[in-house]
């Protein structure tokens, strides 16, 4: 359990300060760039997301979960072939899919699928970091794999530093060469961003030599020992392409849904916003305050949840291995609690606070009824997340893949009608994408208690939402009694800090939090022992 708390939180550590670097880009990027310019950029970054989860055909959490699997009867041949098969095959779908993407370009332009043509250069410049970050994406695979979530962690802080920084340099460089230049500078600083990533992944690699050639020296010497020269027979290279294959492409549809989700904004939304009564520009703009804004705000509070979700596979795949079902479900439910403990008090406030966090991050009051409907998404793809990963850990990796696109269906339909009606506008979008995520994510734990027996505590749920309504209404009052004194930047800080202190409190109050639960943690844990 330590071990999976742990590299929850390191990855839970490196998440935090990826999504503060990457935030503050953000916010730079929307005042250098506009609404409009920032519609530009995700017009072409959601495609490029797209392109990669199509090229890694889900194949880091297979390798994760295979790779645990091997870890667990201790066959280090059985890794070492599974690295190599596996890099081989990424190598070939990041080269293939860059040639692709510049080859489709041209294609969504001129079909008007991308409805702005300035968006071309923006996708062009993503083409050659396809290639780059499909071998990093199998480096972290092997380390999680592992339960190692330090490389991978270091790795992201780095990919981002390096990408936040040329985004900022390339688009001001650019900009007096026109908007659409500026957008493609922005996208084009993910090549730089994703080598910088590699870079720290293979120092990791190499230096973990020693180790690798230790577990193996360990292996052949329990064969020797047993006198089994065959009980760790290496698979052959086919059936190792045949078990990644078929745990990863339902792990890729499931991935893949989540830049689909950008993407059927990105077509779907403009477009309908036009037809609603919108010109081309405003469209654009609006675009920019749900998919730039709004929902980069909204991805921020999940950090855990995609930590504890991408800690849990292999945590989960171990123990199953071992027929531990009991750590299994206790595994799960120690997942979905530090779920339910972050995502509901931050759905709340984020609901409060939409438009006041609006104004101070973007300077814009626009993107506040967005930021306030989305916020409900914090509560439903954190679910959503570590449920997925429970059931990924147990290598069912086709039933979240299956609820995700029937939760995306509904989100298509729903986002077609809404947003042209004008009554909804850019926020029918906003609620159709809650819908989607609540669907998955309530299948999601159907199966769960079917597989595992575990079921939604209640009572420890209702502790939690009594926690989040008491720090939502002392925040409400606080934040619109201090705005008219410290203005609205201030006003927002001082309700956050306040809010944290109210919440701990109300958690403690309660008892949904105890010192015992804190003295359980890595790494932290040891300062709350008696």
């Amino acid at each position: 359990m330590n071990r999976f708390l742990k590299g929850a939180m390191i990855l839970t550590l490196a998440g935090i300060i990826v999504k503060v670097i990457g935030a503050v880009s953000k916010i730079l990027i929307s005042r250098l760039l506009g609404g409009e310019g920032i519609g530009l950029y995700q017009m072409a970054y959601p495609i490029y997301q797209l392109a990669v989860s199509v090229a890694t055909a889900g194949l880091p959490v297979a390798i994760s979960i295979m790779v645990a699997d091997k870890l667990a009867t201790k066959d280090m041949k059985g890794v070492g072939k599974i690295f190599r098969v596996s890099l081989a095959l990424l190598t070939l779908m990041g080269a293939l899919f860059s040639g692709l993407l510049y080859v489709a370009a041209n294609w969504l332009v001129g079909t008007h699928l991308v409805v702005d043509s300035r968006a071309y250069y923006a996708i062009v410049a993503l083409v050659p970091a396809i290639f780059v970050v499909t071998i990093l994406s199998c480096l972290r695979g092997y380390f999680q794999g592992f339960q190692d979530m330090v490389p991978t962690g270091v790795s992201q802080i780095f990919e981002q530093t390096f990408r936040v920084v040329a985004m900022v340099g390339l688009a001001i460089y650019l900009m007096p060469q026109g908007l659409e230049f500026a957008a493609a500078g922005a996208t084009f600083a993910t090549l730089p961003g994703v080598a910088a990533g590699l870079t720290v992944l293979l120092y990791f690699y190499f230096r973990q030599r020693s180790l690798r050639i230790q577990l193996l020296q360990e292996q052949e010497q329990e064969q020797e020992q047993e006198q089994a020269i065959g009980a760790f027979a290496v698979e052959s290279t086919w059936a190792v392409i045949k078990r990644l294959v078929i745990l990863a492409i339902p792990v890729s549809v499931a991935n893949i849904m989540i830049p689909v989700v950008s993407s059927i904004d990105l077509f779907i939304v403009p477009k309908q916003l036009v037809v609603a009564g919108y010109d081309v520009e405003q469209a654009t703009a609006f675009f920019g305050y749900l998919t730039g804004m709004a929902t980069s705000l909204v991805n921020l509070p999940t950090i855990l949840t995609a930590s504890l979700a991408a800690s849990l596979v292999p945590a989960v795949s171990e123990a199953f291995t071992l027929k531990q079902m009991e750590c299994v479900q206790e595994r799960t439910r120690t997942a979905i609690k530090i779920c339910n403990i972050i995502t509901i008090p931050a759905f709340v406030g984020m609901c409060i606070l939409a438009t006041p966090i609006s104004l101070m991050l973007y300077a814009t009051p626009h993107a506040g009824d967005p930021i306030a409907i989305m916020s409900l998404s914090i509560i439903l793809l954190g679910v959503q997340q570590v449920t997925t990963g429970a059931l990924q850990g147990l290598g069912y990796t086709l039933i979240p893949m299956l609820n995700l696109v029937l939760g995306i269906t509904l989100k298509c339909v729903l986002s077609y009608y809404w947003t042209a009606m004008p009554a909804f506008g850019i926020n029918g979008a906003a609620w159709a994408t809650n819908i989607g995520f609540g669907v998955a994510a309530c299948l999601n734990l159907v199966f769960v208690y079917h597989y595992i027996g575990y079921r939604l505590q209640f009572v420890e749920m209702s502790k939690i939402i009594f926690s989040a309504m008491a720090m939502g209404g002392g925040t409400y009052v606080l934040y619109y009694f201090s705005e008219h004194i410290v203005g609205n930047t201030l006003a927002v800080i001082l309700s956050i800090i306040v809010a944290v202190i109210i919440y701990v409190g109300a958690l403690f109050m309660v008892k949904a939090l105890s010192v015992d639960d804190l003295a359980g943690l890595p790494i932290i844990g040891k300062r709350f022992k008696t």
